[in-house]
């Protein structure tokens, strides 16, 4: 049974799903639990045609069952001809979506080490991406990120148009709200609250200056049928609400 309040983190599941609605036959990459969820519930709901991985090299199904073989040059295909779509985390974003999770501070001296670039470079300019992030905060969403490991719409628009020909950062999505860029010039623009979020708390936790249109919606309403999917199929042991509270 589906008993209960809708939390928080299941409108985070709710809000990463929509990152992929309407994308098509395309490859969805989820990095962390939260959009691994929406992910598999975009495909068992309104995205079946959404193809999902092992994170190796096997296509499965939204129950995790092998479905197909994916090789390496398929994969790259996938990723430098646009028809992959990420979601990966961020240690920092900037208002044009430029993304670190490289280091903290002067990258020649850094205070903090951290991931490293990984694939962000590639993944910004030859496919959609977008971020989770689980605990809005100001030193998440800075001014300027202490060094450019995704690639944001500023520095997109000055590089060559045949570099960046599939880049596009669909949405931020955070504990707090949604997020796209959908400002004339790309900056960052508040999408949507998760309920019992407000405008003034998004505010605070964010260090630079959200456009925020007038009347900002809420998150989506989860269905009957899509909470249940949540917590009795795709995350029964309720790990989501270790990595976002409420």
């Amino acid at each position: 049974m589906t008993n209960g309040a809708v939390t928080r983190a299941e409108y985070c599941v709710i809000a990463c799903a929509e990152a992929w609605r309407g994308g098509g036959e395309i490859l969805a990459s989820p990095m962390g639990l939260i959009p691994s969820v929406g992910a598999r519930l975009a495909r068992r709901t309104f995205a079946p045609d959404l193809l999902l991985t092992d994170g190796e090299a096997m296509l499965v199904g939204a129950d995790g069952e092998c479905e197909g073989w994916l090789p390496y040059r398929q994969h790259l295909a996938l990723v430098t001809g646009g028809r992959r779509h990420v979601m990966m985390g961020a240690s920092q974003i900037d208002r044009y979506g430029n993304q670190n999770i490289s280091c903290i501070g002067d990258w020649q001296r850094p205070t903090r080490q951290l991931l490293g670039v990984r694939g962000a470079p590639v993944n910004t300019l030859n496919n959609p991406t977008s971020y989770w992030v689980p605990k809005h905060s100001r030193r998440v969403f800075v001014e300027r990120v202490d060094m450019v490991c995704g690639v944001g719409y500023d520095r997109a628009a000055a590089a060559s148009p045949s570099a960046t020909r599939f880049h596009r950062i669909p949405r931020v999505v955070s504990n707090l709200g949604v997020f796209d860029f959908a400002a004339p010039d790309h900056a960052m623009r508040l999408a949507s609250l998760h309920p019992g979020v407000t405008v003034e708390e998004v505010r605070a936790a964010t260090a630079f200056p959200l456009v925020v249109p007038d009347g900002v919606p809420y998150t989506r309403e989860p269905t009957a049928g899509e909470l249940a999917l949540i917590r009795e199929e795709l995350d029964p042991k309720g790990l989501r609400n270790r990595e976002v509270g409420g």
